[in-house]
């Protein structure tokens, strides 16, 4: 294949320009000014050509919650939106907590047209209370560990569980929320939780969660990954931690970046997720963390629940959203448009930066590298009102986006065409 005349943008190799690139055995031959005529010609004209995304924040529901998403619907909401790589959280059903699921897992996904990994559980069956064989679901080929979704608590072995990771050189990624704290998940703490006469989820129960761990990653040396933050004192305390010298870093969704805790009012339980949407002043400080490099990784936390589910009463509705599909166009008009960060620091926070915090292949253009690569068109205008995943729940349908996904290629072969509206890929029985 030779894609011509696009825009090709690579953040680590320092590559922006009009140009064109081959692909050859699935990988990437040459950029330059190329003339073959053996090859496939894609027209990539006014796009741009870019490290395919990695999001390292996903829960495809599969194994147990199936009726949500399952590892094909949620690979076709990944190419959809251009990513490549996913890595899938430990929340399913049974968790994943040793090695036989690790493998089980991996078999199934085997055959999908991205790159889908998981991380373990950080102790067994989230409780809280013993860790995981973790050397052994490290050989299952488990990426990291997290308990997402439950907070842990339990400081000692949270001690000892970064000592080992340190040892194993390996990731924890931490949902930072103290459950002590929190009279309702899901919805913040302030005016729009006295409108519901609740007194919700403060911001201290996600920054003293922060601080904590901040302070043990300095302790213990281990490499963490704050997901999903949510506050400016957040914000506040990883910039502080890396002053420091801690190796931390942290996730922040497009969510996060677009919305306050007022979309509850419009969208209802559509709106509610953990950590919640918070205040402007918080969503400002989310937005000057990404744009002085203290938050380096854009994650969506795709979370699909069923319709029944989120349709119910909105203290009770889960918390979470949907987000593969939507992560670029809101993105780039949150983040490019209002002159936060550029395109290709933009790219660089999609996919370099994931890939290489996670020790994942991907999120460059290099030489004999597999060809990954989202071709993009920043000039669209466009809302979806339908999704390749399961599920719905989200504040962004009909919602006005710019930057869509016109062709995802995974290992040189076209899987997803927005032209042709087709999915160029078939699931084996």
């Amino acid at each position: 294949m030779l894609i011509k005349n696009g825009r090709i943008i690579d953040p680590e190799n320092n590559i922006d320009e009009i140009c064109d690139l081959q692909i050859k055995d699935g990988k990437i031959f040459k950029i330059g000014k190329i003339e073959d005529q053996n090859d496939e010609i894609l027209d990539a004209k006014g796009l741009i050509v870019a490290p395919g995304f990695c999001d390292v924040h996903v829960h495809f529901r599969d194994p147990g919650y199936t009726y949500k998403e399952d590892l094909q619907t949620g690979s076709l909401s990944a190419i959809a939106g251009g990513f490549t790589s996913v890595i899938c959280m430990a929340n399913t059903n049974p968790i994943m907590d040793d090695g036989e699921k690790i493998k089980d897992f991996y078999q199934r996904a085997k055959d999908l047209p991205l790159k889908v990994y998981t991380v373990s559980a950080l102790t067994k069956n989230f409780k809280d209370r013993e860790l995981v064989d973790m050397e052994k679901v490290l050989e299952a080929g488990a990426v990291g560990f997290t308990d997402d979704g439950i907070p842990n608590k339990n400081s000692n072995l949270l001690l000892e569980a970064m000592k080992k990771t340190k040892e194993l050189n390996s990731i924890i990624a931490f949902h930072e929320e103290d459950p002590y704290l929190i009279s309702e998940n899901g919805i913040n703490h302030g005016k729009i939780s006295d409108h519901f006469k609740i007194y919700g989820s403060p911001s201290l129960a996600e920054s003293s969660f922060i601080a904590r761990d901040v302070e043990y990653a300095l302790y213990t040396g281990a490499k963490i990954d704050i997901q999903h933050i949510s506050t400016k004192r957040g914000v506040d305390l990883i910039r502080y931690g890396k002053s420091k010298g801690a190796n931390i870093f942290a996730e922040v969704t497009p969510h996060h970046l677009s919305l306050t805790d007022e979309a509850l009012l419009k969208y209802g339980a559509n709106a509610k997720m953990n950590p919640p949407l918070r205040s402007e002043e918080d969503r400002l400080r989310v937005l000057e963390g990404i744009k002085d490099g203290t938050l380096e990784i854009i994650a969506t936390d795709h979370a699909p629940h069923s319709k029944e589910e989120k349709s119910g009463e909105l203290i009770k509705a889960p918390s979470g959203i949907i987000g593969l599909e939507t992560s670029l166009g809101l993105c780039y008009k949150n983040l490019v448009e209002e002159k936060i960060i550029d395109i290709k620091k933009l790219i660089e926070i999609m996919s370099l930066n994931p890939c290489r915090k996670y020790n994942l292949p991907g999120g460059s253009l290099k030489i004999g590298e597999s060809a990954d690569i989202t071709i993009f068109d920043t000039n669209m205008e466009y809302s979806l009102d339908k999704f390749y995943s399961k599920s719905s729940n989200t504040p962004f349908i009909n919602y006005p986006l710019k930057a869509r996904t016109i062709y995802t290629i995974y290992r040189g072969k076209i899987v997803y065409d927005l032209k042709k509206s087709q999915i160029g890929y078939s699931f084996k029985e």
